[in-house]
């Protein structure tokens, strides 16, 4: 079918270093396994109904949750960001992404971790917070329950951030703890000021028109149909998602 999904040889050996070593009998194609994992949620498609060009939907399924557990896909995301991305300016922000009935159903047992989604005005979501480099490429992102304030992702992302001269946000990381931070790490906060500041925040409106790339960014991310509506439960294998989404758009 010309309509599937193929990594490229090129492709491949930029990944390879990042894949867990096999232990015991050699592990099943990873480029046929991948390139149909990667066609899964880009469409999203329950697992049973791969192309079966890919191979047995059983072993695309295992390979999926098993490396999203061990933080596979989140490391290769991050390692090949750590190699080309470009730290001259920084921006940050979030974005709600809905959250499907089989997500939200049932409850984590007693003592989970949680799932990560709350109600807004606009239903169950979960809210994603990022940070990317001056090409609007990601390099970090945390996820919190929808109705959690940019602040606290903000405050998640901080210890992370690289080290830049800019960082582009919008009002709501108008805060002074949140300035006074990224002035001690050596970053100048190029964020407007809330209206209702009874001193302005003077702030560079020429820079500050360059963070439409994180929007855009969200956007791209949002053409994956398993980014942009939530069905996995485990919050750690939608981050793949996310991570995998974001490694393919920006970083292959």
């Amino acid at each position: 079918m010309s309509s599937l999904f193929w990594l490229s040889d090129e492709q491949m050996a930029r990944l390879k270093p990042f894949f867990p070593k096999s232990h015991g009998k050699p592990r099943v194609d990873d480029k046929r396994v991948l390139s149909g994992i990667i066609f899964i949620n880009r469409n999203g498609l329950r697992w049973s109904d791969a192309p079966r060009e890919y191979g047995p939907s059983k072993t695309l399924y295992n390979r999926w949750k098993r490396w999203s557990d061990m933080g596979v896909f989140a490391r290769i995301m991050e390692g090949l960001a750590a190699q080309a991305a470009d730290h001259k300016t920084i921006m940050i922000d979030a974005t709600y992404l809905k959250a499907h009935r089989t997500a939200s159903s049932l409850r984590f047992k007693k003592g989970g971790r949680g799932r990560l989604i709350g109600r807004t005005k606009g239903g169950m979501n979960t809210k994603l917070h990022a940070v990317t480099d001056t090409l609007g490429r990601p390099i970090r992102f945390f996820m919190t329950a929808g109705q959690i304030s940019d602040y606290t992702g903000a405050r998640a992302l901080l210890s992370s951030l690289p080290s830049a001269d800019w960082l582009l946000g919008d009002r709501g990381y108008d805060a002074d703890w949140f300035r006074e931070a990224l002035i001690d790490k050596g970053i100048k906060p190029c964020i407007p000021g809330w209206k209702s500041r009874e001193k302005p925040i003077r702030y560079d409106k020429r820079r500050y028109k360059r963070r439409n790339r994180i929007e855009i960014m969200f956007g791209r991310l949002k053409d994956w149909r398993r980014v942009a509506t939530r069905y996995d439960r485990s919050p750690t294998v939608f981050l793949s998602a996310i991570a995998l989404a974001a490694t393919v758009l920006f970083w292959l």
